[in-house]
């Protein structure tokens, strides 16, 4: 199918764009490598400070407020959240049931059965990456040999790891800060960016081969799915910011999977249509929404990028071109007769699946305006 798109942002413009208008800089110095140099001096503050209090303070085994600082300060405040209550939730269930198992039984039954326990509770109420951490305190409670009792022990571990966890949580707040959905929002964009590519590598496998790059296409959409659905679950931990940011990055992230998956089935459709005739009789109409199809694709990157979604896109319509296409396919309805019902059903699942993403595209701008107080124009 040869398609002729209107002028839109390149992909290579637009992820420019995303960069945050960064200004160019040596390879050395890119976003990506200072964002690790930030991380790694973060991680070192963190650290650095918790044993200086642990010393300053005169606290036992100042290092586990160390070690507990390094392992929940991650790249933005959500994650760090999150890995923070795990840990926390963990440190005060293993070491509960570390010095109440240790009140009877001896060595290894009481041990083996507190780990058991702890667990399972942990499981049970939804803690599940909180029991390796429990399974840990109780090892250190109740295995490491000390003087103190095993109450102290326990005690000195819980009052470490809440150290370490307010520290973390300070340095990640005021010290180059990095929100998880501001992260998510450059995401999304990008990732929309990512479908559009993978939209016109199916495309490209329509009426001829399919494109070398197809697999490379749906791999790198994937990640990004994968990555966009962490930060999401990261982000759910931040404070909103702002009418709407959580519902609506939620709901472009559904969008996104809804999409992708929209996109798979294409690519399934598509196969095998490179001698098909019936298709061609769609033309131009099927050729004219494909065309919009992926332009709206950069439209959409544009609107999260910008955080702004009520404009529609100017040039482009997804209904009427929608409404065209099921105007020519009732046309060229008598016609079927003259090819085989394979052809036939390729047809209609291909402009089927096209119009699918043609409304999900057009939902995902009019159902974010709506989501965070805007409302949006009529396309």
């Amino acid at each position: 199918m040869q398609i002729t798109a209107r002028k839109t942002w390149s992909q290579r413009e637009l992820t420019k764009k995303l960069q945050l208008d960064r200004p160019e800089r040596a390879p050395w110095l890119s976003w990506e490598h200072r964002r690790l140099l930030i991380d790694a001096a973060k991680t070192a503050l963190a650290a650095g400070v918790c044993w200086w209090l642990a010393v300053r303070f005169g606290l036992h085994d100042g290092f586990w407020g160390a070690i507990s600082a390094i392992i929940v300060l991650q790249s933005n405040f959500g994650s760090t959240i999150t890995a923070s209550r795990d840990r926390l939730l963990g440190t005060l269930i293993g070491a509960a049931f570390g010095f109440s198992f240790s009140l009877f039984g001896a060595l290894p039954w009481n041990y083996f059965l507190a780990v058991f326990a702890a667990i399972v509770l942990c499981g049970l109420l939804g803690f599940r990456s909180s029991s390796r951490l429990a399974g840990v305190t109780i090892t250190i409670v109740m295995l490491v040999q000390n003087i103190s009792s095993h109450w102290a022990i326990a005690l000195d571990r819980v009052s470490q790891v809440f150290l370490g966890i307010l520290v973390a949580l300070v340095v990640s707040t005021f010290v180059f800060p990095d929100r998880a959905r501001l992260r998510l929002r450059d995401g999304l964009a990008q990732e929309f960016l990512v479908l559009g590519t993978f939209f016109e590598a199916i495309l490209q496998g329509f009426g001829e081969k399919p494109s070398d790059n197809l697999p490379t296409a749906r791999e790198n959409a994937l990640e990004y799915l994968r990555d966009n659905n962490a930060l999401l679950e990261a982000s759910r931990n931040e404070p909103s910011g702002g009418p709407g940011w959580r519902e609506g990055l939620g709901m472009l992230a559904q969008f996104g999977r809804s999409t992708f998956d929209a996109l798979v089935a294409l690519e399934f459709a598509v196969r095998d249509s490179h001698n098909d005739e019936y298709v061609k009789q769609l033309e131009p109409a099927l050729g004219k929404l494909a065309s919009d199809i992926r332009n709206a694709f950069h439209y959409v990157a544009g609107c999260i990028h910008t955080w702004r979604f009520h404009h529609p896109p100017r040039g482009i319509n997804l209904e009427a071109d929608i409404d065209a296409l099921e105007a020519q396919l009732t046309a060229v309805r008598h016609t079927g007769s003259r090819y085989s019902q394979a052809e036939i059903l390729r047809a209609y699942a291909i402009q089927l699946h096209l119009k699918q993403i043609a409304r999900l595209l057009r939902s995902a701008r009019v159902e974010t305006s709506r989501a965070i107080g805007g409302a949006p124009e009529q396309d």
